[in-house]
């Protein structure tokens, strides 16, 4: 298992419980996964030292967690020394590692999106994002961690985020437009032909209580998602993953693994805001409450090119999880604050709590990151995993950490995006 945050913990404590793992290493891990599996002081982006630790330790196979290694090449490397592994090439990892190519594609192939164009001029874009009006979307077209998107609602924000965005030679960003509606996260396991939707789910972007402050990398979430009826999941399938996994296998570059569309809902018809080449950070913590079938099978089928052979069994509960992040995420915070109580805190019915930022230090459990701890828990419906997750919060002593309240409420704020 490559990375270390919430969605890694979240997936290493599903590998852990299944029968075909043998052995589960995690690079380079945190304190939550260390009771799970065995860590790996290697980094996540170390693309040389991981495959190197693959091949000199005989793995079977690898799963990777975070984007950064997928887009760099990594599943490539592991591929030509003869190791499966779990997630997208370089190539087809192009669809979370520049929005402009995905907004390309959407235009090339009909697939439902806001209207945008894309950009490396400054005054353009600016005089561009004026023919849009208020409020407009910024977006930078790479990698930034779930956090390079502006939603503008005035001209000095608009210019700034653009100024900001195009700083070096070679930099682009897409303008589009404002989606109104209710936003939601669609799941599906691919060979590269074949699709396996997974549970749906709602992540809360904003850092504050009622869709407010600035976007973060997920503040919460909760499985299943409302807006996610069979209506508008055939909708997402028809119009928008199935055109993508075909239109990437055209290209030559077929996309295996778990494809993650952001979307914006509206009167029963989803748009796609985005794709992300990896699971979600919240979403997989609340989806790996739920799943029931054996995520080692599913992962390796995915390799396999097999999924067409395989079904998934979801819990019937819902999950519902609370991020606890450091005071000032998502922009400055302190690193180092202690954290305690922990036990006390999962020892509530149906909670797991997933570690995103956590290292020991004289048997202390410290906070290291902006997004620490995901608060976990499944109920028979939101209402009673909200409650579970919400005491287990309470339970929770760190006076440096901050958190939502209102995760899993119905939305009464601005759409993030």
């Amino acid at each position: 298992m490559v990375g270390s945050g919430g969605r890694e913990h979240a997936l290493a404590w599903a590998l852990s419980a299944s029968p075909m793992v043998s052995k589960l290493y995690c690079a380079p891990g945190n304190a939550g996964i260390a009771q799970v599996a065995e860590r790996v002081p290697i980094a996540a982006n170390d693309i040389a030292g991981l495959v190197s630790f693959a091949r000199d330790s005989h793995i079977d196979f690898v799963v990777i967690g975070p984007e950064a290694p997928l887009v760099a090449g990594l599943w490539d490397l592991l591929d030509g020394a003869g190791i499966k592994a779990f997630g997208p090439s370089a190539g087809a990892a192009i669809l979370e590692g520049s929005k402009g190519f995905v907004k390309d594609l959407c235009a090339a192939h009909n697939i439902p999106t806001a209207a945008y164009q894309r950009f490396s001029d400054a005054d353009a874009a600016k005089h561009f994002a004026e023919t849009l009006g208020l409020p407009v979307v910024v977006k930078a077209d790479g990698l930034a961690a779930g956090k390079g998107v502006v939603v503008s609602d005035n001209s000095k924000t608009t210019v700034s985020a653009i100024n900001v965005m195009l700083t070096s030679p070679g930099d682009q960003l897409v303008i589009e437009e404002f989606l109104d509606g209710e936003e939601a996260s669609f799941f599906v396991l691919t060979d590269g032909e074949h699709i396996l939707p997974l549970a749906t789910a709602q992540d809360h972007k904003r850092a504050f209580d009622g869709d407010k402050g600035p976007n973060t990398g997920g503040m919460g979430a909760c499985s299943p998602a409302p807006v996610m009826t069979q209506a508008v999941i055939d909708k997402t399938i028809t119009k928008i993953v199935k055109p993508t996994i075909a239109a990437m296998a055209e290209r030559g570059t077929p996309y295996m693994g778990v494809l993650y569309a952001g979307l914006m809902i509206k009167d029963g018809e989803p748009k796609l805001i985005e794709y992300n080449c990896r699971f979600g950070d919240p979403e997989c913590q609340v989806l790996m409450m739920r799943l029931k079938s054996d995520l080692a099978t599913a992962l390796i089928a995915a390799r396999d090119r097999e999924l067409h052979h395989l079904e998934l069994r979801w819990r019937d509960e819902a999950a519902l999880t609370v991020v606890m992040a450091a005071k000032g995420y998502p922009d400055d915070y302190t690193k180092g604050s202690k954290i305690r109580n922990l036990d006390a805190a999962a020892r509530v019915e149906g909670v797991e709590i997933f570690h995103a930022a956590t290292e020991l230090s004289d048997g202390e459990l410290i906070a290291n990151g902006g997004r620490v701890l995901s608060v976990t828990a499944l109920g028979k419906d939101v209402a009673e995993a909200r409650d579970r997750a919400y005491r287990a919060v309470d339970l929770i002593d760190w006076p440096d950490g901050f958190f939502r309240h209102d995760i899993g409420l119905a939305r009464s704020g601005a759409p993030s995006r």
